[in-house]
């Protein structure tokens, strides 16, 4: 149950990318309000990494490894946060998507520990939705040669950066980092070279 219980959290952040493509917010409240967010996370983050503040809901949602490191959802909070401030929507929403859409289906295929790749099929697969979730944004934005390879581009980044998870100076590099910035920087590479 927890592990459901952190795919669903983790997919209902496609709501933050969805008011903006649902014109319910244009794209500098969704800013402001991806900044609030992840400002709010990080300060839950320093309570609870530094006084002990200690919610029930920690338990359920958090990984053994997260104990003693920033939690997946501080990391979530920050990474949507700063692909929505640093790029515009045809780049951002393909990343904060990958993060809220294709990462929780990656988990659901499978999981890999820490400095090992996930079964090539769970990789092939989140590229493959993160490929989806990307496609209608990015041909909108350039038209249909460049947004597919935009798309595509991205996908791999986002599939990358699920598919293997690091260990950097001590610390697990969780994919809730990785994935919109890999995806996010695939895209914008194309889209400037194009």
């Amino acid at each position: 149950m927890p592990e459901l219980g952190r795919r669903v959290v983790h997919a209902s952040g496609a709501g933050f990318p969805g008011l903006y493509v649902c014109s319910l917010v244009d794209w500098p409240t969704l800013r402001l309000i991806l900044v609030a967010f992840a400002g709010t996370a990080v300060a839950l983050e320093v309570l609870r990494l530094s006084v002990g503040l200690d919610w029930a809901v920690y338990d359920r949602l958090t990984r053994e490894y997260e104990q003693d490191n920033p939690a997946g959802y501080a990391l979530y909070a920050v990474s949507m946060a700063g692909v929505g401030v640093v790029f515009s929507p045809p780049v951002a929403v393909p990343g904060m998507l990958m993060l809220a859409v294709a990462d929780p289906v990656g988990g659901l295929l499978g999981s890999a520990g820490v400095r090992e790749w996930k079964a090539p099929g769970v990789v092939v697969a989140t590229f493959g939705v993160s490929f989806l979730l990307a496609a209608p944004f990015t041909v909108d934005a350039r038209g249909p040669t460049v947004g597919v390879l935009a798309a595509a581009v991205g996908a791999v980044g986002a599939a990358a950066a699920d598919g293997y998870k690091p260990r950097v100076f001590g610390f697990v590099v969780d994919d809730n980092a990785t994935i919109p910035v890999l995806g996010c920087l695939g895209v914008a590479t194309v889209f400037a070279l194009t």
